[in-house]
């Protein structure tokens, strides 16, 4: 009989671990086979261990976990990991990451601002992959500065795919069909996995593809017909004008994302392994997943007719982005250690559209005064970035152990912004004495250019005090350079007002002054071993964050609010901000491992911390720093095997995130009504909680079914820090997951309900409640919106293994 598996989420307190119920076996005198919990090996800390053995926080989900649960990205990873919150906003947006409840920027896009790294295997990457061909995610929590370095001031996430195996030839197919309740089409998933060896025992290679097709659900029914002709606000009143001027766009947050990697392996002999990777994802989205119900002024007549699944967006807003990652990795056993380097060469290019007619809107340059205003912007983006990691790790049975290395990055990127406001130039000439417009109607053109190089020294050295006792200390020595340049060009205007060629464009692209900085950073851990299934740890750790340019060009003595696009001194660069976390946690083991009890509980003080604003002069998004904050909690987990049929697993994490300073200058340039000590972070809920429950038993002969129940909740959170500044309390909610899986000797079959009860919720904001009541326009703007949880989706999906 098939034993059932359940996911280890170890929460993250107490390193929740990957564990899963499996077919592990104790015998005893008489014979008889009792079903225990194992525990997955992991890596994180760059050496083979279990989860439960390793005393810092962290939890895996494995293949066979992600398969059941039906996750398929990271948002789906973060239900189950508390002190973890990851907002999906579709593809259009990407999804911010918040450990801890460390953010102090509106809960919308970005919020995240980089606080935990994300890692394919061994190398940094910045990436929502799909979760295809995957052996486990690992997910630290707490500062990882001194082994993972910079970015990782919440902690790191690892994808670690399947290695090519040596000695067999398999082949995987697989699919997945799904309906979502507000979705007028099907949508899908599928791909293949396919392992052989080249030389047996020698070379091997490994390749994947996988396709998947989420129609979406959220419609975008008032989109204007003909930019610069059709009104975008007509008489709400009149059903012809709405038709004449506006069109309807079902399902236009859908996502397209194709994901595949080749990998090839060499162990030519017992102290070498070598493996060359490449992976690639292309992710075309169709628009973001933000809903305008009961968001608009009430004055509009918009508010009043649209839907709970509708945006009001006045151009659907595509965007298309290509990662890709070449790999080299490679390990050698010298005996007395194992020496590991890691090369990565990785690239990002994204092209998209958005709508812009409410920032230029509220700028208050006369743009309202055309009927038909609207405007959309084009922006392009590449990135490219190189890693080298070199380290020793020591092996043995010595009561010393250590880990020295060295790191490289270097990351470069090139972004440009176009605005384009149809019809206006045209409606200048006319009305504000402009004298030639251009044909392609281009208000604003920006170039952003920038190189980051960051270099470290890091080590931990380890020595066993006793047979219960270990104690470890860690070091990272770090400096970086952050070079920058920047220009804008307002086009339009220069041909309106100022003689230049209606085709022109002069843009002149200027140096930022560069940053730089240097450190260190350190970390103790102390574990000790009450028995062999009890054990306790204490951590302080510290994590980094590098500052840097904001790429925006100085402003010139003269510039006023009717000359966008440049920075204030005090907007031109952002320092690095810093956490320090103080952990102290429990792992333990009961009842011949059929229930695990993880739990933590943590400080974070975090310093000089990192926020995101808008200039003064333009509006234009650039990063600040906001004084220091703090998260204190505790984090729970608990599974266990409650008879030969059910297996039960729970989590629940307390997070309290508040500011330990006054922030005057948070909101408005003039710090009148800025942050107070004490107010509450915005983004993640104060409490969170998990429950799953598995049955299992054999049917028909020989087949197993399992079927899974899972529960997700959180509490409330806030969009603003401290509610202040037009701040808004989004509700908690929680939602209800139930599959069934039929497995046989190569194949299952799964059909699943997500959102069981089809629970509608906000989970962020877009903007503030105060752009819709600003005098300028108020009724015309819609920049302000939720983003919106997935309705009920039902689907089946099966899986097919076999070997050659």
């Amino acid at each position: 009989m098939l034993k059932p598996k359940l996911i280890s989420l170890a929460i993250a307190g107490a390193l929740p671990g990957s564990l899963l119920l499996s077919s592990a076996v104790n015998a005893d005198e008489a014979g008889v086979q009792e079903k225990s919990l194992e525990v997955i090996q992991i890596t994180a800390t760059r050496r083979s261990g279990s989860v439960q053995d390793a005393p810092l926080n962290i939890t895996a989900l494995d293949a066979d976990v992600m398969k059941d649960q039906n996750i398929g990205e990271l948002a789906d990873v973060a239900r189950w990991v508390p002190g973890l919150t990851v907002t999906d906003q579709g593809g259009r947006s990407g999804s911010p990451i918040i450990v801890r409840g460390l953010n102090t920027n509106s809960s919308g896009p970005g919020s995240d601002g980089g606080t935990v790294a994300t890692y394919i295997n061994e190398i940094p990457v910045s990436l929502d992959m799909r979760l295809t061909d995957v052996e486990r995610v690992e997910v630290l929590i707490g500062p990882q500065g001194t082994l993972y370095g910079a970015g990782t001031l919440g902690g790191a996430i690892r994808y670690m795919l399947k290695a090519p195996e040596l000695d067999i030839t398999t082949v995987q197919l697989y699919g997945d069909m799904f309906q979502n309740k507000e979705s007028d089409s099907v949508g899908g998933e599928g791909g293949f996995v396919f392992n052989a060896p080249i030389i047996e025992d020698e070379l091997a290679l490994r390749a994947s593809l996988n396709h998947y097709n989420d129609p979406g659900f959220i419609d975008y029914n008032y989109v204007v017909r003909e930019a610069g002709v059709s009104k975008a606000d007509p008489d709400w009143t009149d059903k012809s004008a709405v038709d004449n001027n506006l069109r309807r766009v079902a399902d236009a947050n859908g996502e397209t994302t194709t994901t595949g990697r080749i990998s090839v392996r060499w162990k030519p002999n017992d102290w070498f392994d070598g493996t060359l990777n490449y992976f690639y994802q292309k992710q075309e989205s169709e628009g973001r997943s933000i809903v305008h119900y009961q968001a608009l002024n009430p004055a509009n007549g918009l508010n009043d007719r649209i839907g709970k699944y509708e945006s009001g967006y006045r151009y659907e807003e595509p965007r298309d982005k290509e990662d890709d990652l070449l790999s080299l990795e490679l390990k050698a056993d010298l005996g007395f250690a194992e020496l590991v380097s890691a090369s990565g060469w990785s690239s990002f290019e994204a092209d998209g559209q958005r709508d812009q007619t409410d920032l230029l809107i509220r700028l208050d340059y006369g743009y309202e005064e055309f009927p038909s205003f609207s405007a959309f912007t084009r922006e392009e983006e590449e990135e490219d970035t190189f890693t080298q990691e070199i380290r020793l790790v020591s092996q043995g049975d010595s009561d010393w152990n250590w880990i020295v290395g060295g790191f490289y990055n270097k990351f470069e990127s090139d972004a440009s912004s176009k605005e384009f406001t149809p019809g206006f130039g045209e409606f200048a000439v006319a009305n504000f004495g402009g004298e030639q417009t251009r044909p392609d109607n281009l208000e604003y053109f920006s170039i952003d250019r920038s190189e980051v190089t960051e270099q470290a020294l890091f080590g931990e050295v380890g020595y066993q005090v006793s047979d219960k006792l270990t104690i470890t200390l860690g070091a990272r020595a770090y400096k970086y350079k952050v070079s920058a340049e920047s220009g804008v060009d307002f086009p339009l205007s220069n041909t309106l007002f100022n003689g230049a060629d209606p085709n022109t464009i002069e843009i002149v692209v200027s140096p930022v002054e560069p940053q730089d900085d240097s450190g260190n950073l350190f970390k103790f851990n102390a574990n000790y071993q009450f028995t062999d299934s009890v054990m306790a740890y204490i951590t302080a750790s510290e994590g980094l964050r590098i500052g840097g340019s904001n790429g925006i060009s100085a402003c010139e003595e003269g510039d006023s609010k009717t000359q966008v696009g440049c920075a204030m001194p005090n907007e031109m660069l952002y320092e690095a901000d810093t956490t320090t976390n103080y952990e102290v946690g429990l792992k333990s083991t009961w009842l011949k491992n059929r229930l695990h009890f993880n739990a933590a509980l943590f400080n974070v003080d975090w310093d000089n911390a990192q926020i995101s604003g808008a200039t003064v002069i333009g509006q234009l998004p650039y990063t600040s720093n906001a004084g220091s904050a703090n998260a204190k909690g505790v984090e729970i987990s608990t599974r266990a095997i409650v008879n030969d049929y059910i297996s039960m697993y729970a989590t629940y994490a307390y997070t309290k995130a508040e500011l330990t300073a006054d922030a005057p200058f948070l909101f408005n340039v003039d710090g009148t009504d800025g942050a107070k000590d004490g107010d509450r972070l915005p983004g993640s809920p104060e409490h969170q909680f998990s429950l799953g429950v598995n049955y299992s038993t054999e049917v028909m002969g020989d087949k197993t079914l399992d079927i899974n129940y899972g529960l997700t909740a959180q509490s409330d959170i806030i969009s603003k820090v401290g509610l202040r500044d037009s701040g808004e309390t989004l509700s908690g909610y929680g939602i209800s997951n139930l599959s069934a899986k039929l497995t046989g000797d190569m194949w299952s079959a799964t059909l699943y309900v997500n959102n069981l009860f089809n629970k509608y919720a906000f989970t962020s904001v877009r903007r503030d409640v105060r752009d819709i009541t600003t005098s300028n326009g108020a009724e015309i703007q819609r920049n302000y919106g939720h983003y919106l949880n997935k309705p009920l989706t039902v689907g089946i999906k099966f899986d097919y293994q076999f070997e050659l």
